[in-house]
C-alpha cells in the first residue's frame, strides 16, 4: 500500500518573503515620494492600506522602517538600507514590464509628464487633444510645476524642459530652438519712447523676472567685421534695470507688458501669440537678450537602454508639432 506524501510545513504569511513584495514595493515609493497621501495616490489605494502595508513590513523584518510624526515621515537606516538594495530591482521589473508590453504592435499605457507652468500650459498642453485622438491606448498625465523635479525618483516618463545644456545623464530631443526677446507695448513705446541701446534701459521702466538680487539684463551684438578684416568678438552689455512689478512666471510678465507697464524680457515661446497679433513689438532687435532663458525646447527622460513605444510616440508627436519654432512671423 503505497505512503502518504509527507506535507510540507507552512510558513505563516508574516514569514512568506514572497508575500512581501508589495509591501516593499510601497515602501519604495514612499522613500522617492515622501508623502502616504502621494504614495495612496500613485497606487490607487487608500492612505490606510498605504499605511497598513509598512506596518505589515515592520513586523515581518521586525524592524521598525518609517518614523512618522504629524508632520513628517522618514526612513530610519533600516528602512533606507531596505530600499537600496531592492530600489534597482523593482526598476528593472518596471523597464522588462514595459518593454514586453510594447512587443505589442499599438504603443499603450499610461505616460507622466512635467513641464514648467508657462511652457507646459502655453505650448505642451496644446498638443495633448491631437495626440490622444491619433492614440486611444495611450493615456498622459501633465504635472506643470516650475520646482525642477527629479525624473527618476518621481515616477515620471518625460520631462519637457526649456534649457540650453541637458544633464548627461540624460536622453534628450531637442523639439526646437529657442531665444529671449524684449518686448513691450505700442502704448508704453508712444509715452516712453523706444529703447535703441541697452544702456536706455536703466532711464525705462523694465518687468524683471523674480530671482535673488538685482535684476540684471545681459545683451550682445555681432560686429560685422570691415571687408578683409578677421572676425570680430560680439559686444557684450550688462545693464541693472527694475520697474513696478517682478513676477516667477513668463505668462505674467506677459500680462503686464500688454498692459503697457513696462518693456519685459520673455522666452519667445510666451511672446510669439502676442508678437503675431501685434499686440506686443520686439525692441532693440540688434541686441540679442543672452545668459538668461534657455537656448532650446528638449524633451528628456533619465537614461535607460530602451524607450517605451508610448513615450516614442509622445515626443514623436512634440517634435513634430514645435518643429516651426516659436518666430513672430508664421512660416511662408
Amino acid at each position: 500500500m503505497p505512503t502518504s506524501p509527507v506535507p510540507l510545513p507552512t510558513l505563516p504569511p508574516e514569514q512568506r518573503i514572497d508575500l512581501l513584495w508589495p509591501q516593499v514595493h510601497t515602501l519604495t515609493l514612499l522613500a522617492q515620494l515622501g508623502s502616504f497621501t502621494q504614495v495612496a495616490q500613485r497606487l490607487g489605494l487608500s492612505k490606510a492600506a498605504v499605511s497598513q502595508r509598512i506596518s505589515e513590513l515592520e513586523r515581518a523584518v521586525a524592524q521598525t522602517l518609517v518614523q512618522r510624526t504629524t508632520r513628517s515621515l522618514r526612513l530610519t537606516e533600516a528602512g533606507q538600507q531596505l530600499v537600496a538594495q531592492t530600489a534597482e530591482s523593482f526598476a528593472q521589473i518596471a523597464r522588462s514590464v514595459t518593454e514586453t508590453r510594447d512587443l505589442a504592435a499599438q504603443p499603450r499605457g499610461l505616460v507622466r509628464v512635467t513641464a514648467p507652468v508657462a511652457l507646459g500650459r502655453q505650448q505642451v498642453a496644446p498638443q495633448i487633444e491631437s495626440f490622444l485622438r491619433a492614440h486611444p491606448d495611450i493615456r498622459i498625465e501633465l504635472e506643470l510645476s516650475d520646482r525642477l523635479v527629479t525624473l527618476a525618483h518621481e515616477g515620471f516618463d518625460l520631462a519637457v524642459r526649456h534649457t540650453s545644456a541637458p544633464p548627461e545623464n540624460h536622453v534628450a530631443w531637442k523639439l526646437c530652438e529657442s531665444r529671449s526677446v524684449l518686448v513691450a507695448s505700442a502704448a508704453y513705446l508712444r509715452r516712453h519712447g523706444t529703447p535703441q541701446d541697452p544702456a536706455e534701459l536703466a532711464t525705462h521702466l523694465c518687468l524683471p523676472y523674480l530671482r535673488p538680487g538685482p535684476a540684471l539684463w545681459k545683451f550682445e551684438r555681432v560686429l560685422r567685421p570691415s571687408k578683409g578684416e578677421p572676425e570680430r568678438e560680439p559686444e557684450r552689455v550688462s545693464v541693472t534695470v527694475q520697474g513696478p512689478f517682478r513676477a516667477s512666471n513668463s505668462e505674467l510678465l506677459r500680462g503686464a507688458a500688454l498692459a503697457g507697464l513696462g518693456l519685459a524680457l520673455l522666452p519667445d515661446f510666451s511672446a510669439v501669440d502676442a508678437l503675431r497679433s501685434g499686440r506686443l513689438r520686439e525692441v532693440m532687435t540688434p541686441w540679442r537678450p543672452v545668459g538668461f532663458f534657455g537656448d532650446a525646447v528638449y524633451a528628456m527622460r533619465p537614461w535607460s537602454p530602451s524607450t517605451p513605444k508610448a513615450v516614442q510616440a509622445l515626443v514623436a508627436h512634440l517634435r513634430a508639432a514645435f518643429k516651426p519654432g516659436f518666430e513672430p512671423e508664421p512660416p511662408g
